[in-house]
């Protein structure tokens, strides 16, 4: 009988944890473990560390605000899955800003992929990055320029949902943020991701642009230009006072030239009128403004597991956008009970993110996502 490879602890209780860890080593003597901690147990962090460190355990992980557990979100609580062979991993820390640094971070994680891979083998690069990382889009388009299809790309961002810098990747020896964390997944085909949001045919452009600031579109203040479409278009009137709740109901879509749809929601608001997003926006990007998925649609839930046919057997690694989950509110439940209903009787298990990477096709080119739902097998690992 193959072991559980997802368990769940509703509270840190470290003593159930050394048994849980010693009990998989004694036949995975070269194991590692992938560990997901919710922000509530951010501070069990530390104590996990010292577990692992004492047993010689590798350790691999990231703070997100919630996890995902079969077909519920859960507020607490750590969830811990076993890597029979710890797969190669990198933390490169220090990249939010553009510039020598960041070239060198992103030059030296190149060369560990290259160094890590096996010719004939198909691998996938599986990052794990700080949302507070304003230069996430910059990465993966340097990392491609240097890689091209040599692996599949899957990635999430992690940290706090009120978006405030803190620690939230970690290994057994440190935790940190500003960060990245990189791990090579032998023989694995990548993740399948959907979002099923609706693109309208009217475009706009971003003209002026910061990292993940859009400081104008159209040659006019961004915020002017988003509150007159939503109301045109939707006909929902958008203030400053009632921003933060309305932005994730309409957020904005990147155009790229094959179509596909990159979207952003917006999260604050600055004083100059500037809309600030997770994930940055190329200047003069081709936008539109998106109507999210309506409460009870089965579209994004269908398309996905087509996608998944014939990729996983028992376990799913998933991961569940917080900008989607805050749209859908309490349907959002029910959509993550129906993908496990779907996937069943494999195990969906992971975390609700604060952005997704990955690609519309097997090897393609890693593209940074909002609103997602990724899920990835988690058989062969």
């Amino acid at each position: 009988m193959e072991v559980d490879k997802f368990v769940y602890l509703e509270s840190v209780d470290y003593a159930d944890l050394n048994e849980i860890l010693i009990s998989w080593r004694r036949d995975n003597p070269q194991m590692g473990v992938l560990a997901l901690a919710c922000e509530a147990e951010k501070d069990a962090v530390p104590g996990l560390q010292k577990i692992f460190s004492d047993l010689g355990i590798p350790l691999a992980g990231a703070v997100f605000p919630e996890l995902v557990v079969d077909g519920a979100f859960k507020k607490r609580g750590i969830l811990i899955s076993l890597l029979k062979r710890m797969p190669a991993h990198i933390v490169l820390k220090g990249l939010s800003k553009h510039g020598n640094a960041l070239d060198s971070s992103i030059e030296e994680l190149a060369g560990f992929v290259t160094a890590s891979g096996q010719k004939g083998r198909k691998d996938t690069l599986f990052l794990i990055i700080d949302a507070m990382i304003p230069t996430i889009a910059t990465i993966l388009d340097s990392l491609y320029f240097k890689l091209a299809d040599m692996v599949s790309y899957m990635g999430v961002n992690a940290g706090s949902e009120t978006f405030q810098p803190m620690p939230c990747v970690f290994t057994e020896k440190e935790f940190t943020g500003d960060a990245l964390l990189a791990l090579i997944l032998p023989d694995h085909e990548g993740a399948s991701l959907e979002h099923g949001y609706i693109m309208p045919e009217e475009m706009i452009t971003a003209t002026s642009t910061s990292g993940n600031r859009i400081i104008n579109i159209d040659w006019k203040p961004a915020f002017e230009v988003y509150a007159r479409m939503a109301q045109s278009r939707y006909g929902v009137e958008v203030t400053k006072e009632n921003f933060y709740q309305m932005g994730v109901h309409f957020p904005f879509g990147i155009i790229r030239a094959d179509d596909e749809v990159l979207v952003r929601i917006p999260v604050a608001l600055e004083e100059d009128g500037s809309l600030f997003c997770v994930g940055e926006i190329p200047e003069n990007a081709i936008l539109t403004l998106l109507a999210a998925p309506e409460s009870g649609s089965t579209a994004t839930v269908d398309a996905l597991t087509d996608r998944l046919k014939n990729k996983y057997r028992n376990f799913v690694l998933t991961f569940y956008c917080a900008g989607r989950r805050l749209h859908l509110g309490a349907a959002a439940e029910n959509e993550l009970g129906a993908l496990s209903e779907r996937l069943s009787p494999a195990r969906i298990a992971g975390a609700l993110s604060l952005g997704e990477i990955g690609s519309s096709i097997q090897g393609g080119y890693p593209l940074f996502h909002n609103g997602t739902i990724v899920c990835a097998s988690w058989d062969n690992l």
